[in-house]
């Protein structure tokens, strides 16, 4: 049997590190306030000139040098990301060009917070039936370039970080590897956490009236996405585990898509797993979406906390509704 397996995992933060105390600076709010709500204490903001292609690239050059490959190895780039950093084309042109590679396909995938767990999916599935054999997959967010750092922002605008992560992904007849990938999406919820404009639902897509009323920037219905996200993300790590019929007092680490510290402990007490099994480190990245899961798996590894033949589980859930799990075999 054919399984994908991760070789290598990468990441990169910007410099700049934004914490609390700095935001009450730029909004009415609190180092108490945002700690409360949400766990964060610090955020990484990219430089003025730096793009969600430059993070994708620094991650991905430090995933293909864990692997000891070459950029012209790779057969295909698979990119999430909410920020694009242009309307059009996907950023994952911009990716593939500045790591010098040309022909190979560039897959960009739009799923926000589970956008990793989606390329996932659909990598998984490729190598599986022997389309590619090594894929990169880049989760890339550069969110400070469109924040609302008002007193009517403030609830999202204080949750949002800068970051990309990536893993290069390779087919195994081994043992291990992805067992099971599961997502899901509901759209009935759509508007519940979204970004409005620009959008072509509009005529024009855009307008000056716009961006004075704020419809640029998240929207979130925070109390309504974390009453489905507590109830959508265990259900999805018991989901793969179903479908493997491994029990979860094997999984050795779960990590979940890191939108709320808050959110993680519900789901951490749903499952009943002690603290050792549970990571997080939004406390020092904020929410970085379709980065969150590549960046914590990656630190993670680096950290010894996942060794070889450790049961991982990854979680995700966000706009759309999406949400979803995969099992790893690492």
């Amino acid at each position: 049997m054919i399984r994908t397996r991760f070789l290598s995992t990468g990441f990169r933060v910007p410099d700049r590190v934004v914490t609390n105390h700095e935001l009450e600076g730029m909004m009415e709010t609190s180092d108490e306030w945002i700690r409360q709500r949400s766990g964060i204490e610090a955020r990484r903001w990219a430089a003025e000139d730096e793009t969600g292609a430059d993070l994708a690239e620094s991650a991905s050059r430090m995933a293909l040098e864990h692997a000891g490959m070459d950029a012209t190895e790779l057969d295909c780039i698979i990119l999430a990301t909410l920020s694009p950093d242009h309307f059009f084309p996907g950023t994952g042109v911009f990716l593939q060009r500045q790591l010098g590679v040309t022909d190979i396909p560039c897959l960009d995938v739009r799923n926000q917070c589970s956008g990793f767990l989606y390329g996932l999916s659909v990598a998984d599935a490729w190598i599986r039936t022997g389309a590619y054999r090594r894929i990169l997959l880049v989760g890339t967010e550069l969110h400070s370039a469109g924040l609302d750092l008002s007193l009517r922002g403030r609830d999202t605008g204080v949750l949002f970080g800068d970051g990309a992560g990536a893993v290069i992904l390779a087919p195994t007849e081994e043992a291990r590897g992805v067992l099971a990938v599961k997502v899901h999406a509901d759209g009935r919820h759509a508007e519940t956490l979204w970004t409005d404009v620009p959008g072509c639902a509009h005529r024009p897509y855009i307008t000056c009236a716009d961006i004075e009323e704020k419809h640029h920037v998240p929207a979130m219905q925070g109390r309504e996405v974390f009453r489905h996200a507590v109830k959508r993300m265990p259900e999805a790590v018991r989901e793969v585990l179903g479908e493997t019929g491994l029990p979860l007092a094997e999984v050795d680490m779960v990590i979940p898509h890191q939108a709320n510290l808050r959110i993680s402990q519900a789901v951490q007490k749903t499952l009943g797993l002690p603290d050792e099994k549970m990571y997080n480190n939004i406390q020092r990245y904020g929410n970085t979406t379709a980065a969150s899961i590549p960046i914590a798996l990656h630190e993670a590894v680096a950290e010894g906390r996942i060794g070889d033949g450790a049961l991982v589980c990854l979680t995700a859930f966000g706009s759309g509704f999406t949400w979803g799990a995969a099992l790893v075999r690492w």
